[in-house]
């Protein structure tokens, strides 16, 4: 079968996947991303169809994140946050369609700018690679203190480091004289799935359940369902006002070269530049959600793509996060020594097969959100549990785990998941400094400690 094909029947399953899942609210895409791509990846997909599964889970979970986002006002994921007030200002006046036209519409745009942006990044970036992996080890320490200095978290972020480190470094030694090799999986899923897990914990004490409960039910008003266009497959460009469009390319290709830098912060920093150059409430906020889930699009997909051309090793916050199993989910893909997408596809490949993955996604996510958004919102309230999918990702984790290193695997990413999860809730010491400082254990160990 052709590789093209194979790539193809992959982008298919990860955009039907991720659009089903992006209507959840809340869902963490760390926690979802890593544990279906590193399934993928274990069962044997060729490299070609891994990456252009991860492209169209990206860009499909991120258009149908929009739907809770607009129509009921809470978060689809983590990197939807920034676009609540002004998504629930159009609820307020009544037009949360209008919201969630502008988002996807410019989600759409955004990655079609973000890919070839990348692309060329990468490549040009791949002319210092053997600098950055030679010096890997400061260099995730350096962006684990920056990243930690610009979180939540901040102070706590920064304290936590070392302390940290040593967790991670001792747990690795225990595991090392167990089983004679270092594990790698179970780290990151317990990293992974840590928030979710800690919410089960917190929910199972008396004393820090009362931080969970509710006196009462959630209520959401939807707005009746309207279509302003003909036909099934609607035009972006038509959706969006001259000026949105011309933002919206703008800030997309400004966020794809800052691939260093948090997601939710370029959302954030893009929507308010652009939004205070926006006269009017209902202009402020159509074009603000615009540029926004514009920049979510194309800080995920620079984020993971530029790192994996130019190094191989994974120097951002995606590629620490959901893109982590597309650098390291051995035996089959390594950063040390680098073996994974990095030197099993060109440049070239990149684009073709990233180009195939969001284009399936846009085919499937993008119609579906424009014409059955309500519909697709009333079905997931009534009869999907949340608490249903965090026992399934939870799950997913445990057999991944366990397929690492049976029995201990799934001690250890449960150990980790529980401090990893505590610090992430209590302290907001978020998953990216925490993957970071995981990346940098053994070296920052080996100049404290010698070991």
């Amino acid at each position: 079968m052709s590789i093209y094909l194979i790539a193809l029947l992959f982008a298919l399953l990860g955009a039907a996947i991720f659009t089903v899942i992006g209507l959840i609210s809340g869902t963490d895409e760390t926690a979802i991303m890593v544990p279906i791509t590193l399934l993928v990846i274990l069962l044997g997909a060729p490299p070609e169809g891994v990456f252009a599964f991860f492209m169209a889970g990206v860009l499909a979970k991120h258009l149908t994140h929009a739907v809770p986002t607009a129509l009921l006002g809470i978060p689809g994921d983590t990197t939807a946050v920034p676009l609540i007030d002004h998504a629930n200002t159009l609820r307020r006046l009544g037009m949360p369609h209008v919201a969630l036209r502008k988002m996807i519409s410019g989600g759409v745009i955004g990655a079609f700018i973000a890919l070839p942006t990348a692309v060329l990044l990468g490549q040009f970036l791949g002319q210092f690679a053997d600098f950055f992996k030679s010096s890997s080890g400061i260099i995730f320490t350096l962006a684990a203190i920056l990243i930690a200095f610009f979180s939540k978290g901040k102070w706590a972020s920064l304290l936590i480091i070392i302390p940290f480190a040593f967790f991670i470094k001792a747990l690795d030694s225990v595991s090392f004289a167990m089983l004679d090799k270092h594990l790698s999986i179970t780290f990151f899923l317990g990293i992974a799935i840590g928030p979710m897990f800690s919410n089960i914990l917190m929910a199972a004490s008396p004393v820090a359940k009362n931080d969970l409960t509710r006196s009462k039910q959630n209520q959401y008003n939807l707005a009746p369902e309207t279509k302003s266009w003909k036909g099934y497959f609607p035009n972006p460009f038509k959706i969006l006002s001259k000026r949105q469009t011309i933002f919206t390319s703008i800030t997309t290709f400004l966020s794809s070269l800052t691939f260093v830098f948090s997601p939710v912060g370029m959302t954030s920093l893009m929507g308010e530049i652009v939004g205070s150059r926006t006269k009017g409430a209902y202009k402020k906020s159509t074009t603000s959600l615009t540029v926004m889930n514009g920049v979510t699009e194309s800080t995920y997909i620079a984020e993971a793509i530029i790192p994996l051309i130019a190094f191989g090793i994974p120097l951002s916050p995606v590629a620490l996060g959901p893109a982590s199993p597309l650098f390291n989910a051995p035996p089959i893909f390594t950063v040390d020594p680098v073996n994974n997408l990095h030197t099993l596809m060109s440049s070239w490949d990149f684009f073709i097969f990233g180009l195939i993955g969001i284009s399936v996604a846009a085919l499937i996510a993008y119609p579906f959100a424009m014409n059955y958004a309500r519909k697709a919102s009333v079905l997931v309230l009534k009869y999907i549990s949340q608490e249903a999918i965090v026992a399934m990702f939870i799950g997913l984790a445990f057999l991944l785990a366990y397929n690492e290193a049976q029995l201990l695997g799934v001690v250890l990413t449960f150990t980790v998941a529980t401090v990893g999860g505590l610090l992430n809730r209590i302290l907001g010491v978020g998953a990216g400094v925490q993957f970071m400082v995981f990346y940098a254990s053994s070296w920052i160990m080996l100049q404290l400690f010698d070991i």
